[in-house]
């Protein structure tokens, strides 16, 4: 019988590293690379930054070339969309009825822009921001809207905030809780991100939400808040979270919570099917739980240890997971986890642009955010990686040097 190999659903971050994965580890087996999108694999993060500010060619954005795929016998399949897997016959249903078979099937699917269901949301004018379609569309039109209001206060939302703001249009920012970032980093860097970005004339709406969004001629003009403010808006964007493709999963029987729920190896209960990525929901002991995370390092650390399983190298997957953002010329850096942490002990002027705070669970280091400071940031991910016990007393202590204790954790 003919091997049918693996077959990859999804052409982002995850599932283009499975792929490269499996063949720089000598996987031997037909590849292919399934994705919606009609162009190659792509980055994702510039989109909401680089690719803004610049011209839209979008050259930098393919991971590689057609020629890698070609050469490295990757069938990338563009313009596909999977419709139903059947797990009994170990194949995979397109919407155009095709059936392409597999050995092991991963999906790598993502996820989706979660919808603003108010009157208007279909007003031209008004942006999502996931796809290189999506970020051309709001990149033109940011160029001629000299009012923009972004919906939304993540990572997101305040990226594409602080390059329409320095394209000198007038930025407001509507976020329904009262923390900008506030389900992803402490108080002290949300404080510190909202002070920086006001001094670049960004106006925030805290704790507010938007109802309607107002139009003349089938164009948005204007957004209704929920205290009844309307903010005057050429062009709004939308970034309110994602919601993860598990669709296909649960379809198939698949357990799906947040995700496709799989185990520490990013197994599913069916042996010939795993998933990574944005998508997966997988216990993470630096969370104390079961999580999905939306990180490239997350994406690129799943696809290698699907990639070693598959070539006889089971390992659990125990990464510390990390992130970054980028808001005009301040770096945000997270190693491990800091949302649901009681304690927080900065090292810094938290109003400058130089400095970190180390987040604590229960008495112990969970999490560290460092701004501007990338030093600090590779070594708390080193230092998380040990486990070694660092209470607050001790990062407290003004001879505490976290290089230091990270070396010496891991001698």
């Amino acid at each position: 019988m003919t091997d049918a190999g693996v077959l990859i659903v999804g052409a982002g971050q995850a599932g283009y590293q499975l792929a490269a994965s499996l063949r720089e580890g000598g996987y031997a087996g037909p590849v292919r690379l399934v994705g919606d999108e009609p162009e190659l694999p792509y980055q994702r993060p510039p989109l909401s930054k680089a690719y803004l500010e610049g011209d839209g060619s979008g050259q930098n954005l393919p991971f590689r070339p057609q020629a890698f795929f070609a050469t490295h016998a990757i069938e990338v399949r563009p313009d596909t969309h999977v419709a139903a897997i059947d797990r009994n016959a170990r194949r995979v249903v397109t919407a155009t009825d095709e059936m392409l078979d597999y050995r092991h099937l991963v999906l790598a699917t993502g996820t989706r822009n979660r919808p603003l269901l108010v009157p208007g949301h279909d007003l031209r004018g008004v942006h999502g921001l996931r796809t290189h379609a999506e970020a051309e569309a709001l990149r033109v039109g940011m160029q001629a809207a000299r009012a923009i209001v972004v919906v939304g206060a993540g990572f997101l939302g305040l990226e594409a905030a602080a390059v329409a703001a320095a394209r000198g249009a007038r930025v407001e920012v509507v976020e329904t809780t009262r923390q900008p970032m506030g389900r992803a980093v402490s108080p002290m860097v949300s404080d510190a991100f909202t002070r920086q970005h006001q001094r670049h004339g960004i106006v925030f709406h805290l704790g507010a939400g938007v109802v309607r969004l107002h139009g003349e001629a089938g164009h948005v003009t204007g957004v209704e808040l929920s205290d009844g403010t309307l903010l005057p808006a050429a062009l709004v964007l939308v970034c309110i979270g994602v919601i993860p493709n598990a669709e296909l999963a649960a379809d198939a029987g698949l357990p799906v919570a947040n995700g496709v729920v799989v185990d520490e190896y990013l197994a599913t209960p069916d042996p010939a099917i795993s998933a990574i990525g944005d998508c997966a929901a997988y216990p993470n002991r630096y969370a104390g739980g079961v999580v999905r995370l939306e990180s490239v390092q997350n994406a690129v650390d799943h696809a290698r240890c699907v990639a070693a399983r598959l070539l006889g190298r089971p390992t659990p997957y125990h990464a510390v997971p990390w992130f970054w953002s980028d808001q005009g010329d301040w770096k945000l850096q997270i190693a491990g986890f800091t949302a649901g942490c009681q304690q927080f002990v900065p090292r810094g002027d938290t109003d400058s642009r130089d400095f970190t705070v180390y987040a604590f669970r229960d008495g112990r280091l969970a999490g560290v955010e460092t701004v501007n400071r990338p030093g600090d940031h590779v070594a708390a991910r080193r230092l998380l990686a040990t486990d070694a016990l660092v209470t607050p007393e001790m990062v407290a202590a003004p001879d505490f040097d976290l290089r230091k204790a990270a070396k010496a954790a891991q001698s």
